[in-house]
């Protein structure tokens, strides 16, 4: 086995992107890839996926899928569009479906919004495998920071999304519509239970204490020392933990638009009569007093 693992960070949403390739084939998958939003603007820009882009061509790889862990709710997924420069497939997991009702609801989508994951190339169930050039890979079902959350072991690294952060940053948040603390608790028990030099690549971090940036700990540096879920922490005392930090959290900046983009698989939504591109604010929708008095009569 020859892997190479790069990863990418976009300093604006704390957002680790990876390349994962096999260099006996030079074949390669690329998870959790960015596109950039300037939200006060409205300003999209291809930036942190033009990186990425260049460093698969500069290293002569051909990709054969772009693997998302999860709808991101901080950060535009560029899935399509380093389809459309780099091909492969774009692959997420089976329970997409759920967040596409739950969000679906939430924007008022019309009957042109599918909601059985055909945005996506490939749909992945837990427990399937796959290969990446000559790089085993299999899809472990995370549910508990979204219902649809996916961590992938390729070879003996691991890439877990929002699932868990670092050792000493802990796991995501669960407050999202469909999050369940009980439910990541027993994900990341799972993903621990692997064996301990597997290397587990987180998807984001906010360098808790200013401590230099870090995107890589082992399954048995997490079992010794991660904060949330490490040894010792009963279910019942991170449950505890997790509701009591995620009532004080306050929500991504970059939620609204994020959801919405990447339900779609990235895709932007329809262009209106006029051939104009918007977005949604719908208010009051993560909570919040009843405002109906100050809506307009139709």
């Amino acid at each position: 086995m020859a892997m190479t693992v790069q990863h990418f960070f976009d300093p604006a949403t704390s957002t680790f992107s990876y390349v994962v390739s096999d260099s006996a084939t030079s074949r390669c998958a690329i998870i959790d890839p960015l596109l950039d939003l300037d939200y006060a603007s409205g300003t999209l820009s291809t930036d942190s996926a033009d990186r990425v882009i260049a460093y698969v061509r500069e290293n002569g790889l051909a990709v054969d899928c772009i693997l998302e862990t999860h709808i991101h709710a901080d950060h535009l997924s560029s899935a399509p569009f380093i389809k459309a420069e780099l091909g492969g497939d774009i692959a997420i997991g089976a329970e997409i479906t759920t967040i596409q009702n739950t969000f679906g609801d939430i924007f008022n989508e019309d009957e042109g919004f599918r909601r059985d994951g055909s945005q996506f190339d490939r749909i992945i169930d837990d427990g399937d495998t796959f290969m990446i050039g000559g790089l085993q890979a299999e899809a472990y079902h995370v549910p508990g920071h979204t219902p649809a959350c996916m961590a992938y072991r390729i070879e003996d690294a691991l890439f877990v999304g929002d699932t868990l952060f670092m050792p000493d940053a802990g796991t995501a948040r669960c407050d999202f519509p469909g999050g369940d603390a009980k439910a990541l608790f027993a994900s990341c028990q799972r993903l621990l239970s692997l064996p301990a030099d597997t290397k587990i690549y987180v998807c984001h971090d906010y360098q808790p204490g200013g401590r230099d940036l870090a995107f890589m700990a082992t399954v048995g540096e997490h079992r010794d020392g991660n904060i949330h879920v490490g040894q010792g922490i009963s279910e019942a005392d991170f449950v505890a933990m997790r509701e009591s930090r995620d009532a004080t959290l306050a929500m991504p900046t970059l939620i609204l638009p994020s959801l919405q983009v990447n339900m779609r698989a990235g895709h932007l939504p329809p262009l209106d009569r006029s051939g104009r591109l918007f977005l949604k604010v719908p208010i009051n929708a993560f909570g919040g007093p009843d405002v109906g008095p100050l809506a307009a009569d139709s």
